[in-house]
């Protein structure tokens, strides 16, 4: 049970009287020995009484006294979940959706990849033809066979853990930082939520990221030790973060547009349909698609500045270097097999993330419902 939860105990005080020190603010009444909640609507007018105590620490010793036992814990499994502190539980779901989400969708991640990058690797010549979808599916299909279309997805799923966690977990907190005082977040709030959130996920994983790309367009490296040893020593250490401006750019509005569309549109749904899976995956394609076609461009220039050997410093040389060699088509070269992963799976991990926070709070009332229960049975 999270003891950082604040916990609402109630008992009824028997033989309650009014203090000498209460007289001098109401007038002298017996009080009755229940609570009834009735408001003081001035000081003429005398008030049953009524306290309320919230700690951010629940006693241990009334944790102890109360916390449901073994037997309860077994006939009621889904509150055994409130056992697990929030932030694993939710690191443990993002971890697994986004790596069966990635394993999936792999073989259409290389086909964008190679699409994105096939000018350049390729040479000057080449590169104004480009390489179509149904061309990088044969391409790897007759160098690599069936393994090639899973290349590099190893590191990518290793890279995934720690963002998904990293990312949905800043995007709560940032949340919680930017909410009014009302407790309400406005629209540009969501936005500003997500793009820290994306930015924070994508600084803490990009090394991941590059090695992931290395290894997937360059026929000469099998494992990613190998690719980071060889970046080491060849490149040196800032080597790791070539393109972060970009990435961090092109991550901040399509998390922002995907995370506050997402939420927006379940909000808007009708109640009984806010808690439906089916009702999260179609939101969530639909958040992804609107974010994918805004934020695609910047993820083309951040795969060619990543490239080793790359024409581009920055992000102003990349835009017009591609245009010039490939026209705006160029921009979004790899664009459907990237929809084609992308759609499904940021509808996967913000479907799996909506119902496992309806978990978690499911989990609570459970286990308070078997703490208060008891609370009374002891009180008996």
């Amino acid at each position: 049970m999270r003891k950082n939860r604040p916990v609402l105990v109630s008992m009824d005080i028997q033989g309650l009287e009014l203090s000498s020190s209460s007289i001098q603010i109401f007038p002298p009444r017996q009080w009755k020995n229940k609570w009834v909640g009735s408001a003081c609507l001035s000081k003429e007018i005398g008030c049953n009484f009524g306290c309320i105590s919230l700690s951010d620490n629940l006693d241990e010793k009334v944790f102890k006294e109360f916390s449901p036992t073994a037997a309860q814990l077994l006939k009621h499994p889904l509150a055994i979940v409130a056992l697990v502190p929030k932030d694993a539980a939710l690191f443990a779901a993002g971890a697994i959706a986004g790596a069966a989400a990635k394993s999936v969708t792999a073989p259409l991640d290389r086909i964008k990849l190679l699409m994105q990058t096939h000018g350049l690797r390729a040479g000057q010549e080449a590169a104004k033809k480009g390489i179509g979808f149904i061309e990088a599916i044969a391409l790897i299909g007759k160098e690599e066979g069936i393994k090639g279309y899973w290349k590099g997805n190893l590191p990518q799923v290793i890279r995934i853990i720690p963002y998904s966690a990293v990312q949905l977990f800043a995007y709560e907190t940032y949340k919680k930082l930017l909410q009014g005082k009302d407790g309400e977040l406005s629209v540009i709030g969501r936005l500003a939520a997500g793009a820290c959130a994306g930015m924070t996920s994508t600084f803490v994983t990009y090394p991941l990221d590059v090695l992931r790309l290395r290894l997937a367009v360059d026929p000469g490296y099998k494992t990613m030790s190998e690719v980071a040893l060889n970046m080491l020593k060849e490149e040196g250490f800032a080597s790791f973060y070539n393109g972060l401006g970009p990435s961090l750019i092109g991550i901040a509005p399509y998390i922002a547009v995907n995370f506050c569309v997402f939420d927006l549109v379940k909000k808007a749904l009708p109640e009984k349909y806010q808690k439906r899976t089916e009702a999260s995956l179609a939101t969530g394609l639909i958040s992804a698609t609107i974010a994918t076609v805004l934020c695609y461009p910047l993820d083309t220039v951040r795969r060619q500045m990543q490239m080793k050997g790359t024409p581009y410093m920055t992000i102003l040389d990349a835009f017009p270097g591609i245009v010039a060699r490939d026209g705006i088509i160029g921009l979004y070269r790899g664009f459907v097999p990237n929809a084609l992963k992308t759609l499904p799976n940021s509808s996967i991990r913000l479907t799996t993330f909506d119902t496992v926070k309806r978990l978690i709070a499911r989990s609570e009332k459970e286990f308070q419902r078997i703490m208060e229960e008891n609370r009374r049975q002891k009180a008996e």
